[in-house]
């Protein structure tokens, strides 16, 4: 059973939601990534999802481009992210990681190379968003290697692509709430519960929820109906700016120390 799987499938005994912070890999200091790593899984992360820096995140909103910018200007590429998560998987064996990301950097990198590598690293999974269904026979060599690929799906997928989604899932499948950016902050949970009541029904992973949860209040109402909670620019917001690994450590405790606690009260 691979990472992914493994902390599903004990949060569903536990009856516990998951909790899913990103953070963009060399922000906001490089010298600290893998310090950070440990901050999020102490302060209460059951899987961390790890951007890879790219020029061109056209997913993401400012708050995310601004990070990745300032991960490249200090120099983070893809190895930089694989050396962190070895580095950090010395100290942590268990806490799943997803590097999340674009297609160009890995396509640069050499898809069976990069598999290859990260698998050796300790990375679980790979979430693309510009790769969709129909390409995704390039990332062959990932899967080959052992690597969970992560599905997006998002309020505008069809009825007969969100079968096709449900049915070829890993790991857990990344539930976009509303069509747009990440960081943008019109949440509508009447809407989301709905249609991930009807994704998970007929997924065969399980089903985390991201885009625009930013506190302890909007991850709370997501946990009623998903089974897992991802949180990115908010706290990639609250980290901008620190440079010494004892202040990551005390945003990142001061930041997901009320929604774990949210979360495990639901």
């Amino acid at each position: 059973m691979s990472r992914i799987d493994a902390r599903f499938a004990a949060l569903k005994v536990a009856g516990r939601t998951g909790l899913i912070p990103f953070v963009t890999a060399g922000d906001p200091a490089p010298e600290h990534s893998v310090a950070l790593m440990h901050a999020l899984v102490a302060a209460g992360a059951d899987l961390i999802e790890l951007g890879v820096p790219f020029s061109d995140p056209m997913a993401d909103g400012p708050v995310i481009q601004h990070a990745s910018e300032r991960a490249i200007a200090r120099g983070v590429g893809l190895a930089h992210v694989l050396g962190w998560v070895a580095e950090f998987r010395q100290r942590d064996a268990v806490t799943p990681v997803v590097l999340m990301g674009y297609l160009n950097p890995l396509e640069i990198h050499g898809y069976a190379r990069f598999a290859s590598e990260a698998v050796a690293a300790g990375v679980d999974g790979v979430l693309l968003v510009d790769c969709p269904l129909e390409e995704s026979s390039v990332l062959a060599p990932l899967r080959a290697a052992g690597l969970q690929l992560i599905r997006l799906a998002a309020p505008t997928t069809a009825p007969a692509r969100m079968a096709q989604l449900c049915q070829s899932a890993e790991g857990f499948l990344y539930y976009v709430s509303f069509a747009g950016i990440t960081g943008a902050a019109h949440l509508s949970t009447t809407d989301i519960a709905a249609r991930v009541a009807d994704i998970r029904a007929c997924a065969k992973a399980p089903v985390a929820v991201g885009f625009g949860i930013r506190d302890a209040h909007s991850a709370k109402a997501i946990a009623a109906f998903a089974d897992a909670v991802v949180i990115g620019s908010a706290l990639v917001e609250r980290l901008a700016g620190a440079g010494q690994a004892d202040e990551i450590t005390a945003r990142v405790r001061g930041f997901l120390a009320p929604i774990r606690a949210a979360l495990d009260a639901h």
